[in-house]
């Protein structure tokens, strides 16, 4: 009897704990992530850390950048404080829809492909995509003029499939100081980047043989990814980008990085 006892009370036990399980396991899946980011006290950002002047190493090796100061003032704004986590492009993306970091803050257009993976702020930022060339390059004048060339770019990045969408074959890299090598190398005919990043590189390298063949004609919205979902984080940081813009912020700090306001449209 005394048996008879344990063993159910011993399943009843266990019958408790996979209740706990299932029910934390679907407040995981559905949960606020802005709740948690403010429980912990700190809110964690991916970057890339090698794309000038939105995120960037300075000569003392610090984390600096458009992007870098925008995340730290948000965070502000929430309460919290930050932490940057810094990869390649791609691996950042996959990242944030796996739950490895809260936010992604590194120039990201918006595009109806990414819509479908994550949620975004409304645009904090905009810019042009220039279709950059050797100096000595007379192939390529406009955007369908990229038809069976073959431009490098991060695989996921807006401007690969852009590149794609014109004809062009884009072969992989992990940042733009590798797209540079291959343009240099002539082993690409061209890259699409933003067109601020072209002229931070230039300004970096003035000797550097290249220029911008011509410009996309769209504007591109730039936004914030956060996971699928998580409507209170996107809107409070929405209440953050608001009074940014508001009280000058954004523009002070695009003048800062770009020497023009890219925080308007």
């Amino acid at each position: 009897m005394k048996r008879n006892t344990f063993l159910a009370l011993l399943l009843a036990g266990l019958l408790i704990l996979a209740g706990c399980g299932q029910s934390g396991g679907s407040q995981a899946q559905t949960g606020d992530l802005l709740s948690q980011i403010q429980e912990r006290g700190e809110i964690v950002v991916a970057m890339e850390g090698t794309w000038a002047p939105w995120t960037y190493h300075d000569e003392n090796d610090n984390l600096v950048g458009y992007d870098v100061e925008v995340a730290a003032a948000i965070a502000e704004k929430l309460g919290v404080s930050v932490r940057y986590e810094e990869g390649e492009f791609d691996g950042l993306l996959a990242g944030v829809e796996a739950g490895r970091y809260d936010i992604m803050v590194n120039g990201v257009d918006i595009d109806e492909e990414r819509q479908q993976k994550y949620d975004f702020t409304d645009p904090y930022a905009y810019g042009h995509i220039a279709v950059i060339v050797r100096g000595d390059n007379s192939d390529i004048a406009a955007m369908e003029d990229l038809e069976g060339k073959h431009t490098a770019n991060t695989i996921t990045s807006t401007y690969a499939k852009v590149a794609e969408e014109y004809g062009a074959e884009v072969t992989g890299v992990d940042d733009l100081n590798q797209t540079f090598e291959l343009l240099f190398s002539g082993r690409i005919d061209a890259t699409l980047n933003s067109e601020d990043s072209y002229y931070d590189y230039m300004k970096a390298h003035p000797d550097a043989d290249a220029r911008i063949a011509c410009l996309a004609p769209d504007a591109t919205q730039i936004a914030i990814p956060v996971p699928k979902g998580e409507t209170a984080l996107v809107n409070a940081i929405n209440d953050a980008l608001a009074e940014l813009n508001a009280d000058g912020t954004l523009s002070a700090l695009s003048e800062k990085y770009f020497e023009r306001d890219i925080s308007q449209p």
